[in-house]
């Protein structure tokens, strides 16, 4: 099973005069991801490289920024992977203190940084989730509404024509007894077109 991170985690680590600013924080893809690094350039303007690792399914990312090849991103992502992490990005803020670290006290120095921000993390089981689009007669709106909320999931669009069409999130594991349920009360009258997850 797969988790993500309720809040982001932080470590702060010298080694060498070097300094390692860590954040692991949720993530939920490449382009959020490169914005938090460019956030992190105007924080902090003085620093040597911005490393970071993402792993947010297909878009997973390891950037060394300088650093010499597979010494920071590489490193960072294989923490996250091996603490079963998803939908989280790990970035590694470094102030050079002019003392070279070489290629082993790099992978350590980031690997690291990642570690110690992770003892403190408080982890979460990541939930699939599935889209369902649902068509009722007006008559049945409101019943729908309340087994929304009482399941839990979040109404996203709702839409009033000759039927109206309901768009809601669920976790996947959850998705066939929701529609069992609304199929029962609703007697036959509830519609469901193909949906896109």
């Amino acid at each position: 099973m797969a988790f993500t991170l309720s809040a982001p985690v932080h470590s702060d680590l010298t080694i060498k005069k070097s300094r390692f600013i860590g954040c692991i924080q949720p993530m939920p893809d490449r382009a959020s991801a490169q914005a938090q690094v460019d956030a992190l350039w105007q924080q902090h303007p003085g620093a040597a490289h911005i490393c970071w690792a993402l792993l947010a399914g297909g878009q997973s990312a390891a950037v060394d920024d300088g650093e010499p090849g597979g010494t920071a991103g590489r490193p960072m992502l294989d923490v996250l992977r091996h603490h079963d992490l998803e939908g989280v990005q790990a970035t590694v803020v470094r102030y050079f203190g002019g003392v070279k670290l070489g290629a082993g006290g790099l992978v350590r120095a980031y690997t690291d940084c990642v570690a110690q921000a992770l003892l403190g993390a408080s982890k979460v089981p990541l939930q699939r989730m599935t889209m369902l689009h649902c068509l009722v007669p007006y008559a049945l709106e409101g019943l729908l509404r309340r087994e929304i909320e009482a399941a839990g999931a979040q109404l996203l669009d709702v839409q009033h024509a000759s039927l109206v069409t309901l768009q809601l999130r669920l976790p996947a594991a959850q998705a066939d007894a929701f529609v069992q349920r609304i199929n029962d009360q609703g007697q036959g009258r509830v519609g469901w077109p193909a949906s896109t997850e």
